[in-house]
């Protein structure tokens, strides 16, 4: 394990101290607006290792729009730092030129204008191509991902992840770990993990009976590659049961688990491991924190909170790598492993511009065969958007203020609640709304509308509950999504309170009339992780209500006021 000091005093060229990244060649060329798949691929090898990292793909097999936060905000000692910097300043902290490909890619800001010029992203064929390319430079480059897989869309659902299953396949990964996987249910969970070719890992799922580790699920994998020693340890996301329906599991428990990851690190090193992977889904915040808290781990391949970042952070003495979400990035990691240590790095993110890069024919084949039984039902048109839909943000995004929209006018409500999970393509302005894009933002194994009524006062702790869970200052404790998105109500929230303290101005939006705690209020949602909700499904919800519009408009959401930031 080479230290931060190491680093700077081994004999390397000053630009590859910390390591290098190819953003810097992508972004001159960005300015030029030339794009080619040889640029996009091009690296100079390094080391002696290289990583492959793709994760939270959410079952998107076809290249899709997908816009990045602009809100997203970073609390306590993470205020202020990557990844929650958004917008022009992470243009300007990159130094990307404003209208250049990388802006398109890694920040918000013109999105629509950008997407007609630079197309989608993503497309499993296309990342592929991408994997095939590296391969061929490293032969023995090993493939990880990083979960959120077989989860997010029709054809997902329908085939309960077989689809996915079969496209990962073809890509021939060497280990994976698991997030919305498990919403799937233990059984089938059981069923898909024991047919893989490749290692599913979770050093921190546990036998919830006997709270001791599962043979399904090994903590470790090692590897031979390059003459030297790798272990990867698996990190599957540690709240499952808070932020997901722990009836759809109950055998299996969670949580972080550094006494664990620190005994699985000091058990690798003893059995000779020269370099320690962590393939992770607890989110770049919570990796972070867990890099100074456990030693012995030189990268962490980051995902869950769908970050996308194009270079590396470093925590400690470990460099963490996100690498986006939905298919629109491929990480390569080049590692340099001598005298049983991480000697320096070069690492690239690659974007997956699907105008740019050609599919692999085969997996394009494959793609195309689990689509082709749902291709008509996909396919329908509902209606059509004039507005960009697009979900990501701390606190509201389009999508979900039509889906907000849709719950109040079909199921009759005062408020709605749609939760803040990230997952879900965009939209761009004259598109057309298919079933199928209403699927990719609504797909889920527990997904009906309920309708309830809640008081004023309980409704508050709900708010006051989620925040938390997002906006807690100690990673640890920040166990949710995004903020919950709320229809027909508005309210103000200080990030920089303490829990109970953060929600208030709460209004009523039909009426103006502040939310009386005593009253009770007809609210409608979705997502409940209650084994008993009862309501039709939300894709249903949201069809219907799109199919009556027509041609959807969402305006500017101002209902929700954020200070403290």
């Amino acid at each position: 394990m080479i230290s931060r000091r190491d680093f700077l005093q081994v004999g390397m060229a000053a630009s590859a101290l910390y390591g290098t990244s190819g953003f810097g060649q992508w972004a001159r060329l960005a300015a030029q607006q030339k794009l080619t798949q040889d640029q996009l691929l091009q690296f100079e090898t390094f080391g002696n290792v290289s990583l492959i990292h793709i994760t939270d793909i959410h079952a998107q097999l076809k290249p899709i729009y997908f816009r990045e936060p602009s809100v997203n905000l970073g609390v306590g000692g993470n205020k202020g730092k990557v990844p929650h910097v958004t917008g022009a300043d992470f243009r300007k902290l990159y130094g990307i030129d404003d209208g250049s490909p990388s802006h398109y890619a890694l920040s918000s800001g013109d999105f629509s204008a950008l997407a007609q010029e630079y197309g989608r992203v993503g497309g499993l064929d296309r990342v592929a191509t991408v994997i095939n390319s590296i391969r061929a430079d490293r032969p023995d480059a090993i493939l990880l991902d990083g979960g959120d897989t077989w989860h997010g869309s029709y054809t997902c659902y329908q085939t309960q992840g077989q689809d996915m299953v079969n496209v990962m396949n073809a890509l021939n990964p060497d280990a994976m770990t698991f997030h919305w996987e498990f919403t799937l249910g233990s059984d089938r969970v059981a069923e898909l993990v024991e047919s893989l070719p490749f290692a599913a890992l979770g050093q921190n799922i546990f036998d919830a009976e006997w709270d001791e580790p599962t043979e399904l699920f090994p903590p470790y994998k090692m590897f031979e590659r390059g003459g030297t020693k790798i272990a990867v340890i698996g990190q599957a996301f540690p709240y499952m049961p808070i932020a997901n329906p722990g009836w759809m599991f109950p055998e299996y428990a969670f949580g972080i688990r550094d006494e664990n990851m620190q005994a699985m690190v000091d058990e690798v090193r003893a059995a000779g491991a020269e370099c320690v992977v962590v393939l992770s889904h607890n989110g770049f915040d919570v990796d972070k924190k867990m890099a100074t808290v456990v030693s012995g781990i030189d990268v962490i391949l980051s995902g869950h909170t769908h970050d996308a970042l194009p270079e590396p952070a470093l925590s400690g003495e470990t460099i963490i790598v996100p690498s986006g979400s939905n298919g629109k990035f491929v990480s390569r990691v080049d590692l340099d492993i001598r005298d049983g240590r991480m000697m320096g790095y070069r690492h690239k993110l690659i974007p997956i511009f699907s105008d740019v890069i050609t599919p692999d024919p085969e997996v394009a084949g494959l793609i195309d065969e689990q689509r082709a039984p749902y291709e008509a039902e996909m396919s329908e048109v509902i209606g059509r958007t004039d507005s960009l839909l697009y979900r990501r943000g701390n606190l509201n995004g389009t999508w979900d203020d039509l889906i907000c929209d849709a719950l109040l006018s079909e199921r009759d409500a005062e408020i709605a609640l749609s939760p803040g999970v990230r997952w879900g393509p965009s939209l761009i302005p004259g598109q057309d709304i298919t079933r199928e894009d209403i699927w990719n933002v609504t797909s889920m194994t527990y997904g009906k509308a309920y309708r309830t009524e809640m008081t004023g006062e309980f409704l508050k702790v709900v708010l006051e509950d989620v925040a938390d869970n997002i906006f807690n200052p100690d990673p640890y404790y920040q166990q949710g999504g995004d903020m919950v998105r709320t229809g027909g109500l508005g309210y103000t929230i200080d990030v920089s309170k303490p829990q109970g303290s953060r929600i208030s101005d709460m209004t009523l939006l039909k009426t103006g009339e502040p939310i009386d705690p005593a009253r009770a209020y007809m609210i409608a949602g979705w997502a409940s992780v209650n084994e008993d909700t009862e309501g039709p499904q939300i894709w249903d919800v949201v069809e219907s209500h799109i199919a009556k519009m027509g041609t959807v408009s969402v305006g500017e959401n101002n209902s929700v006021k954020v200070t403290g930031t």
